[in-house]
């Protein structure tokens, strides 16, 4: 019985590992209002701290101290319509609904004229999802969330009146909570469903990003390169053995240590902008993700004694690589107001069979809107991206496959989420 219950709950890490978001794969883009209004569109302008973070070549170009506060909030929502559910009550599933706040700060510093500092700070990867504890999918997830932050300190040389070299080291914290429920089979005892969770799963590393960008009168390309990395993630898996009958419930380890590893992309940007007048400026950008990286992640589970540990499981993702493309536009009203706008087209990594409650990601586009007002020596940016995903069919793990062929777990996700990004500026 103890090998068996050890089973299940490696099935049960198999099946609730993965984190959710609402970006390409489970990245998060939205660094910058300005940035954002212009639809990302900003590796060939990368005029303002956020710059940082698109595109450190154009810190060599930012004069004197300037400091900007802000953040994005995202507010997702999202459907399951399961056409082969027998129950009726269960046909169509909403997700719980949910805000997420992700931060940045950017400092920048001139030190000559050949030579600018900063450092940023930023959450590029997370978010998560949310479903009814009682939906008939809670035994591959119920909720789960990621967050992970960045700290970029960043150098940048002004090579030429005409182009800037950027370099910058991150230091990387992320931390993974997940919650579901096991159907655990105790033979003849019957079975019963125990509540799971991880909670507190964290772990560190080391990645690094280079820019360039060139600007002329009227025309400015750039290139930016952000690395790959990989976190351990390490922490407890904690099971409640309430809807256990007392004589079973020395079976179920309240507490157990578990780690997986997780890959993460690299990501190359390329960038250009147009001056079309003094006051109108395009900008289009093309971005590709080596979402490939993520094609498997391996768990390992370690009980208290005296249960025995079950074998690692190597479980497969099979990401694909993806491009999103991007295209803003900036018009100057006057020397106060700035208004932006943008359209975006992202590509999901994510193949049908991954696809899941806790990450059911899809192609989407984005319509943006944004302005910019500056008072006195502050700049005040907003943005406002409203993303619309393509509905995706998936066979859910196959968690419901009958003998006949019929699977009652298959189903359609609908999602949807509101953006709003704003930065406070200051220039000394």
């Amino acid at each position: 019985m103890k090998k068996v219950f050890a089973l299940c709950v490696l099935g049960l890490m198999v099946l609730g590992a993965a984190p959710a978001a609402r970006g390409s794969g489970f990245l998060i883009y939205e660094h910058g209002a300005a940035a954002m209004g212009v639809a990302g569109a900003f590796v060939g302008v990368a005029n303002d701290p956020s710059a940082i973070f698109h595109n450190p070549g154009g810190l060599a170009f930012l004069e004197g101290t300037q400091v900007s506060l802000g953040g994005t909030v995202i507010i997702p929502s999202g459907s399951l319509s399961l056409p082969n559910w027998p129950d009726p009550t269960y046909k169509n599933v909403d997700q719980v609904d949910q805000t997420f706040f992700a931060p940045n700060v950017y400092i920048t510093h001139r030190l000559s004229d050949k030579v600018a500092v900063g450092i940023g700070l930023f959450a590029p990867f997370g978010l998560g999802t949310k479903w009814p504890e009682k939906y008939p999918l809670r035994y591959i997830g119920v909720s789960n969330e990621m967050q992970t932050v960045i700290v970029n300190p960043t150098i940048a040389y002004r090579i030429s009146d005409n182009l800037g070299l950027g370099f910058g080291v991150s230091y990387v914290h992320s931390s993974l909570t997940l919650d579901l429920v096991r159907r655990v089979s105790f033979g003849p005892y019957g079975a019963y469903d125990v509540p799971a969770s991880v909670d507190g799963a964290s772990g560190s590393t080391i990645s690094w990003n280079v820019g360039l960008l060139y600007k002329a009168n009227k025309f400015s390309w750039g290139l930016n390169y952000r690395s790959g990395f990989s976190v351990k993630y390490e922490g407890n898996l904690k099971l409640d053995s309430v809807n256990v009958p007392t004589p079973l419930k020395g079976y179920i380890p309240a507490s157990s240590e578990a780690n997986t590893t997780f890959n993460f992309p690299n990501i190359v940007g390329l960038g250009i902008g147009y001056q079309l007048t003094p006051k109108f400026l395009v900008s289009f950008d093309f971005h590709y993700f080596g979402w490939s990286v993520y094609d498997q992640y391996k768990i390992d589970i370690n009980y208290p004694d005296p249960l025995p540990d079950p074998e690692p499981e190597v479980v497969g993702e099979n990401f694909k690589d993806s491009v999103i493309f991007r295209g803003g536009l900036e018009y100057k009203l006057n020397d106060a107001l700035t208004l932006r706008g943008g359209f975006l087209y992202d590509q999901t990594p994510q193949p049908e069979e991954s696809v899941d409650p806790n990450l059911p990601d899809a192609n989407r586009i984005a319509l943006i809107g944004g302005f910019g007002y500056s008072f006195g020596k502050f700049r005040i940016d907003l943005g406002y991206q409203y993303e619309i995903f393509s509905d995706r069919k998936s066979p859910n793990r196959d968690v419901y496959l009958l003998p006949n062929g019929l699977n009652l777990g298959e189903g359609t996700y609908s999602t949807s989420a509101h953006l709003i990004g704003v930065n406070l500026s200051y220039r000394f």
